[in-house]
């Protein structure tokens, strides 16, 4: 079983690992320095608190530290409890039929597979990038992670399967009843707005190696 301790330990080996505090290694993560604190630890009434897999995720690419390595200042008795495999293919595959089904989650063969800090989600896949389509934001062989049971909010990265076929990453501006208003992360092409009944599914795009 996975302990609460164990986790905050790892972080705080893998700061001193290469060479710096856990507020040090917060900060080169781009995280609030606070973040990793022993005061953050517990809430004011006492409970654990757990960080983050986003927080985890960015330690990770600021330090160049595998998952692997985080799981080994833990224990190898916890990697299961701390890390899962998921699905992966190419964005340009996504548009193949058969990868999903109806509800946007991940389906069929042809999937290769990633290590990812554990998510609550079962479904969660990921894509990998091709190109430079979407530069600055994603850049040619970057990994997206998406959730399809994550809540979508304004302002969120998703993927969006329309019934014509496509499968678009965009930036959702707005959505309201009756349609949704996408941008595209490069700032070209414009904006796309599509009535709600043209859309199969929109999933969050949670995380992305770069």
């Amino acid at each position: 079983m996975l302990r609460h301790g164990d986790v905050w330990r790892a972080i705080d080996r893998l700061a001193a690992k290469y060479g710096t505090s856990p507020s040090g290694l917060a900060r080169r993560a781009g995280l609030d320095p606070t973040t990793f604190n022993k005061s953050k630890r517990v809430t004011k009434d006492g409970k654990q608190r757990w960080p983050s897999t986003e927080s985890l995720s960015k330690i990770l690419i600021a330090t160049g530290a595998s998952l692997a390595e985080f799981v080994s200042q833990i224990g190898d008795d916890n990697a299961a409890a701390l890390a899962q495999r998921i699905p992966l293919i190419g964005y340009s595959q996504a548009n193949a039929q058969g990868f999903f089904d109806d509800s946007g989650n991940p389906a069929g063969g042809g999937w290769d597979e990633v290590l990812f800090p554990r998510i609550r989600d079962p479904n969660a896949y990921a894509l990998e990038i091709g190109g430079d389509g979407m530069e600055p934001v994603y850049r040619d062989g970057d990994i997206i992670v998406v959730s399809p049971q994550a809540s979508v909010r304004r302002g969120d990265r998703v993927v969006v399967k329309t019934r014509a076929g496509e499968v678009l990453v965009m930036r959702l501006s707005r959505q309201s009843a009756r349609r949704a208003e996408l941008n595209t992360l490069n700032g070209a092409a414009g904006e796309r707005i599509l009535d709600i009944d043209e859309i199969v599914w929109m999933s969050r795009i949670l995380w992305a190696s770069q």
